[in-house]
């Protein structure tokens, strides 16, 4: 993707925290930028502050949500190059004292699971249908590897989305978009609730992994995220992935890949 491109860029989850830091970088660099939420007045006050972003109300965490958004998209942004798939809830009890209504549960699990495959598969026809390069990027966490006690369910489910993602990349990888895997750590965000936010600072933050969510780097990590000790290791997994899928003989974006002779 080239840096002095204008894109037309998707933020979900764009009224606060991480996509709203995002947001605000695509929208200082003169790209046209849309975010989404679910709450209609935070969307409005960030529309006030930044002049021309676009907002679009609405739940991601159902599918008729998430295909108004499609079609929202379709019809007013139908040349979308870069999908950021951030949005996210984090509930913060332990399984043992977890006794909440079986819907809040599947809520999360929507939120971060079900919404950005949904999303990708509804997008991203669109995205390949105008030829351009795009960037498609998942916000997983460390919690996907490093499994938080305090937050189970969003664990596992960024867990998931990390296996994915992935895949994905693997599915896409003959064709102009690039996936990118951005990795935070803890950062001071409302993700938890009031009284919740703690971690790296969200500037910092932000600051520090925008430029790089170019589609040349297809792991973006932060602090802990972004150590060496962490990075080699994920690093020693794309490339046991790499061996396994050529192996497969899965499509790769609708092109058979052969399969290698099995040895003994």
């Amino acid at each position: 993707m080239a840096t002095q491109a204008k894109h037309s860029v998707l933020v979900t989850g764009g009224g606060s925290g991480i996509g709203l830091g995002l947001a605000e970088r695509h929208h200082a660099a003169g790209h046209r930028v849309m975010i989404t939420g679910r709450n209609a007045a935070k969307l409005a006050a960030v529309a006030d502050r930044l002049p021309g972003v676009e907002t679009l109300a609405n739940d991601i965490g159902t599918p008729e949500g998430r295909q108004d958004l499609a079609d929202h998209v379709r019809r007013t942004m139908p040349d979308l190059d870069v999908l950021i798939n951030n949005a996210g809830v984090q509930r913060r009890v332990g399984i043992a004292s977890d006794h909440a209504p079986w819907p809040e549960v599947q809520y999360e699990i929507d939120i971060l699971f079900a919404a950005p495959i949904h999303l990708g598969r509804l997008l991203v026809p669109l995205m390949l249908a105008h030829g351009r390069p795009g960037v498609l990027v998942n916000v997983t966490s460390g919690g996907a590897f490093f499994p938080q006690a305090f937050a189970p369910v969003y664990s596992a489910a960024k867990a998931a989305m990390h296996s994915y993602t992935m895949t994905l990349r693997h599915a896409l990888q003959a064709t102009p978009i690039r996936v990118v895997e951005l990795i935070p750590p803890a950062v001071a965000t409302e993700l938890a609730g009031p009284g919740q936010a703690h971690g790296a600072d969200l500037d910092e933050f932000c600051d520090t992994v925008f430029p790089l969510l170019d589609g040349s780097h297809p792991e973006v990590g932060f602090g802990f995220t972004a150590d060496p000790d962490f990075t080699e290791k994920r690093a020693a997994e794309q490339r046991a992935f790499d061996t396994l899928a050529a192996r497969s003989g899965v499509p790769v974006h609708g092109t058979p890949v052969a399969r290698e002779p099995e040895t003994a």
